[in-house]
Parts: C-alpha cells; sequence; structure tokens
C-alpha cells in the first residue's frame, strides 16, 4: 500500500496525516507544495471529487490577508490560483488509488489501511 499525501511541512494537520501513516508503516509519497506547485492535472482530480469550495480553506490566514471573503471567482479561476497560491488549500489532500480525501480524514484512512 502507497499513499500520497499533498501539503507543507509546517501545516500541522499535513504532520499529523504523515504521522497517521508512519505509524502504520504505510509508504507515503510525499509532495511538499513548498517545493512543488500542485500539478493542474492533480488538483482537477480533487476539484471534480469535492468542488473548488471544499479545497478553499477559507479560514486560512493566507485567505483572510489576500481579502477573498468578498472574491467572486469561477472555478477554472479558482484552480488557477490555488496552483499559483497552495497556502489557499485544506490540507493535507491523501490519495490512496482513486480514493481521495481533504483536511485530516482518519476514520477513512483506517478504513484504506483496513484493506
Amino acid at each position: 500500500m502507497e499513499v500520497q499525501v499533498f501539503g507543507w511541512k509546517k501545516s500541522a494537520d499535513t504532520r499529523k496525516a504523515l504521522r497517521f501513516f508512519a505509524e502504520r508503516r504505510v509508504k507515503v509519497h510525499f509532495v511538499d507544495f513548498q517545493e512543488r506547485a500542485p500539478s493542474p492535472g492533480e488538483l482537477h482530480r480533487f476539484v471534480r471529487r469535492f468542488g473548488v469550495d471544499r479545497l478553499v480553506d477559507q479560514d486560512s490566514k493566507r485567505y483572510q490577508e489576500l481579502g477573498l471573503r468578498s472574491s467572486q471567482h469561477s472555478s477554472g479561476r479558482w484552480v488557477e490560483r490555488l496552483i499559483d497560491d497552495p497556502l489557499l488549500l485544506r490540507m493535507p489532500l491523501v490519495r490512496f488509488g482513486n480514493l481521495l480525501t481533504v483536511g485530516l480524514a482518519e476514520a477513512e484512512w483506517k478504513i484504506w489501511v483496513a484493506k
């Protein structure tokens, strides 16, 4: 079993996800958005499954700094913005094959590990 975890090393939730899988001896491929921006294809996979509203972290410091509360963007424009500024994403994004999660989802990850 191998999962992909997308996030920031400085994100507490990303560190929790990495620790969750490490404790269960699950091989993790970690993609640090600080080093490499999310690819459009990978981000679209999450957008199709969850929608842009669920991916954007409206409680994040970066969202507040940019004053995005009153902005209206199309879904396509949001994806461009998320690629350019991944700090706006809810962390972590986790993928196991075709299964995806956004944010901490330990209950769902436990089901994955049990398979």
